[in-house]
């Protein structure tokens, strides 16, 4: 008996050994060796990520992104930790995760299949459909209406992709610009120099929400794609994966993710004093009740047919 409980001792030590090691390598060792964690941030994906008037990074996800720092913080065991906030955009996002400058990606950044072979997710924190905004004038209701027109993508969002590969598969002769970000490709269209400007419906509501003269434009009722939002982290880190998850979980069914929601949907918000106004969608409830990671369109609605297309054609 006294041998069986030595292999017992040791097995549980071994056990232990593991553990501790795993917890200490990939992105969480370098978190406990630096004392900091980088998050990828974006100037003006209002209200998920942006800079306000005073030039200060707030928003949705930066908020829960804190949720998930005050977690590996106390995971660590950690007294303090310093925060370091990295501007990113549509196109250096992935890259700056996989290279380590950034740790969490806290912006609008959607979750699919594809991206999911390079960073791996949290679970999801909103879900959105990519539609179409332009001036009321152009008489723009859906993917047909852009035929032969100069039409404005962010360079290295998922809409760019659709739209390249919707404009080829279906013929359209579509002029697709590239904007560095989403303010530039929502000037494109105030100032003529694009007839629409393809982007996830949130996002676009925020931009129209803060013109001059939100009247004057349209989103179109036609949605291209399902898109889930999650904070973004590299990928092939289980063990920094579980301590997020965990965090963003812990939120989303606590509760605790109504006030947020309400902090920037709900109420008014900076820099303009503006409520976007936007109810949580039945496919956010759904993932409240039941947290997912999953970049499958259909985990969360109907999938529209131009996203169909696409995942027919694995693009």
């Amino acid at each position: 008996m006294k041998s069986l409980k030595f292999v017992s001792v040791l097995v549980s030590l071994a056990l232990m050994a593991t553990t501790v090691q795993a917890q200490e390598s990939g992105t969480l060792k370098k978190i406990k060796d630096t004392g900091t964690i980088t998050l990828g941030v974006r100037d003006s994906s209002i209200p998920f990520s942006f800079l306000d008037d005073k030039q200060n990074y707030q928003g949705y996800s930066i908020d829960l992104c804190l949720k998930a720092v005050t977690s590996i913080q106390k995971h660590l065991g950690l007294t303090s930790l310093n925060v370091k906030l990295n501007p990113v955009t549509s196109a250096t996002r992935i890259p700056l995760m996989a290279n380590g400058t950034i740790d969490l990606e806290c912006g609008s950044t959607s979750n699919n299949m594809e991206r999911q072979k390079q960073v791996s997710f949290a679970p999801t924190t909103f879900v959105t459909a990519t539609r179409i905004v332009s001036k009321k004038t152009s008489h723009i209701k859906g993917l047909a209406d852009l035929k032969g027109k100069t039409v404005v993508c962010t360079a290295g969002g998922a809409a760019h992709k659709q739209l390249s590969s919707l404009n080829l598969e279906q013929g359209l002769g579509i002029t697709i610009v590239a904007g560095k970000d989403i303010s530039e490709s929502f000037l494109m269209v105030e100032t003529g120099r694009a007839v629409a400007f393809l982007m996830d419906d949130i996002l676009l509501a925020s931009l129209v929400a803060n013109t001059k003269s939100p009247a004057d434009y349209e989103i179109s009722k036609e949605a291209l794609s399902v898109e889930p939002y999650g904070i973004m982290m590299r990928k092939d880190d289980p063990a920094f994966k579980a301590v997020v998850d965990k965090a963003i979980s812990t939120v989303l069914s606590s509760g605790d993710i109504n006030r947020i929601y309400n902090k920037w949907f709900l109420q008014a918000i900076p820099p303009k004093g503006i409520s976007l106004n936007w109810p949580m969608s039945e496919q956010f409830k759904a993932v409240l009740a039941k947290p997912t990671d999953s970049g499958e369109p259909s985990t969360y609605a109907a999938v529209p047919e131009a996203q169909k297309i696409l995942l027919k054609k694995k693009i």
